[in-house]
């Protein structure tokens, strides 16, 4: 297999995903925020990356290889909402904007479940306007929770509830005519060695950064799931055929899966 260039987000739930694959001596690997993912793969700098699932339909061509990925099947404790007013007034949705599909998954909650189209701005310009729900996600939900908010709504809950299945937020996607050779099974070997070395992960990547023990062994031993299965497909399609019908995406394209 030639060099595979591998994009990956910098939070701490994609440490099992990519462990030991910095010593793989067939993958380059690189981090960024979710949402400059895509702009890896469309400019060249990476064949694979671990794509937010909304941006698959946000370029031609893509493949989705079903190793791993991150998603959860229930609550996911760090994709959330927070308001000062119940979450059925809100007119403005506050979005961090570093992942395209958690905001697209807010809004889709917030149609489906609440009836509302509120409008999106980003939390940069959140000014606790009057019925103004702000969009946390990542490692800052747990470590810089903000205070006062006492209204939440997890949202991998909220789509439990909502459909009966699973949610994926990211999956290994390829770029279009990349051989990607045995990579899925290098990929899984990672994870499977990632999930022995938990305690190992939480000291280096979850401590540091403010993240209590136990709070972080839960968060990668129940709240979140890493296999990428016929149900977690299922999710995805039934996720872009929401935000389409919704005009929340322009495109939807079947799924293309290796």
């Amino acid at each position: 297999m030639d060099l595979l260039r591998l994009s990956a987000v910098s939070f701490f739930n994609t440490a099992p995903l990519v462990y030991g694959l910095d010593r793989d001596p067939a993958i380059s690997l690189r981090f960024g925020v979710p949402s400059v993912l895509l702009d890896d793969l469309t400019n060249g700098r990476a064949e694979v990356a671990l794509l937010p699932v909304i941006d698959y339909q946000r370029a031609p061509g893509l493949r989705i290889l079903p190793a791993t990925g991150i998603g959860c099947d229930g609550p996911t404790l760090t994709v959330r909402l927070f308001s000062r007013t119940p979450i059925e007034k809100t007119k403005i949705l506050a979005a961090d904007t570093d992942s395209h599909t958690s905001v697209v998954l807010a809004r889709v909650i917030l149609r489906k479940q609440f009836g509302l189209s509120p409008e999106v701005v980003s939390l940069n310009v959140a000014r606790d306007q009057p019925h103004e729900t702000r969009l946390l996600i990542g490692d800052k939900v747990v470590t810089q929770e903000p205070a006062g908010f006492p209204y939440q709504l997890d949202l991998g809950e909220a789509w439990k509830n909502l459909t009966g299945l699973p949610f994926v937020f990211a999956v290994w996607t390829v770029r279009a005519g990349v051989e990607v050779g045995d990579l899925g099974d290098r990929l899984k070997r990672a994870l499977a060695e990632g999930l022995r070395n938990i305690e190992r992960l939480i000291d280096r990547d979850a401590i540091p950064r403010g993240w209590p023990r136990e709070v972080a062994r839960k968060y990668l031993t129940d709240h979140l799931k890493f296999t990428i299965g016929d149900r977690q497909l299922e999710a995805i399609r039934r996720f872009h055929t929401m935000a389409h019908d919704l005009g929340f995406i322009d495109n939807r394209w079947p799924l293309d899966v290796i």
